[in-house]
């Protein structure tokens, strides 16, 4: 046999196919001109991933029937981000400010990697040497922190919020979730702590984890992430919101100031090392109508 037939045989396309037997990696299953399809949905039903394709624009994407598992997780858990007109205007967003809009994060792969990239962004300590590779290691703690909040906490307990871009001319990109520019988590506690400088109640918003992208900074987004704290504390009737915030950090302090806070405490049991940092308990009372209260 000839070297040219000899090379014709081993290139068939049979040849690059492992059989069932075979220990080579599924990525090998199928020939590079023809790529898996990419699925966009993360366990929600099918009405929801219609509309989020609609909103984003990402119509080439190939619909993904949820497996069993992930339609037992939704009924258990919900989805975050489809609450419908209850979620905020009819763009979804909880709050605008100025060219920025704040919505309910979507439970999917690639929006929460954005989300978790924002936030290690904004919270990873420079190393001196390995900085890339402990960037790394954070980020992926930081999501898979994000993913168990999202799996383990009841829809109305639980929602991280993300501002992005509303100017409808920039809406047209290839990845709408590369708009999101801020991330802020808000979680239904009840710690004693707190509630000894409350009064009537036995639960509140607290709000954790607000990030914005170094380049986006001072631009109202973290004004627009706190309104939509608000909105969202109001949906789920709560009187008071609580935040903490670094003593010395002037800048964050008066942000949540002109949000309406108020240092109520001081935080003794939470001091770092590092600079002998200490943190201050901000407390807002919001203005609940007396018929919200008597629906709790």
């Amino acid at each position: 046999m000839s070297p040219a037939a000899t090379m014709a045989v081993l290139l068939r396309p049979s040849t690059l196919l492992p059989s069932s037997q075979s220990t080579t990696t599924s990525r090998l299953r199928f020939p590079v001109a023809t790529p898996l399809p990419r699925c966009r949905h993360g366990g929600a039903g099918k009405k929801s991933r219609l509309l989020v394709a609609r909103r984003r624009g990402r119509r080439d994407r190939v619909a993904c029937l949820p497996t069993k598992e992930e339609e037992e997780e939704e009924e258990e858990v919900g989805v975050a981000g489809d609450g419908g007109e209850e979620d905020g205007d009819e763009d979804g967003y909880l709050a605008r400010e100025g060219e920025w809009g704040v919505r309910r994060m979507v439970r999917v792969g690639e929006e929460m990697r954005r989300v978790a990239l924002v936030q290690a962004e904004a919270f990873h300590v420079p190393v001196a040497l390995f900085n890339d590779v402990f960037f790394d290691f954070f980020k992926a703690e930081v999501l898979s922190a994000l993913i168990y909040r999202v799996r383990n906490s009841p829809p109305d307990r639980y929602a991280c919020l993300v501002a992005e871009e509303v100017d409808a001319t920039s809406q047209i990109s290839e990845a709408p979730f590369e708009k999101i520019v801020g991330v802020v988590d808000c979680t239904v506690q009840n710690e004693a702590d707190i509630l000894k400088n409350l009064q009537g109640v036995d639960e509140y918003l607290y709000v954790s984890g607000i990030a914005v992208l170094p380049s986006f900074r001072r631009r109202k987004v973290g004004t627009a992430l706190l309104k939509a704290c608000e909105a969202l504390a109001l949906q789920w009737r709560h009187r008071f919101m609580a935040l903490r915030a670094y003593e010395d950090d002037d800048g964050a302090r008066g942000l949540y100031s002109k949000a309406g806070y108020r240092v109520v405490a001081k935080d003794p049991g939470w001091v770092t090392w590092v600079g002998r940092r200490r943190r201050v308990l901000m407390i807002k009372e919001l203005p609940i109508h007396e018929h919200h209260l008597e629906q709790q």
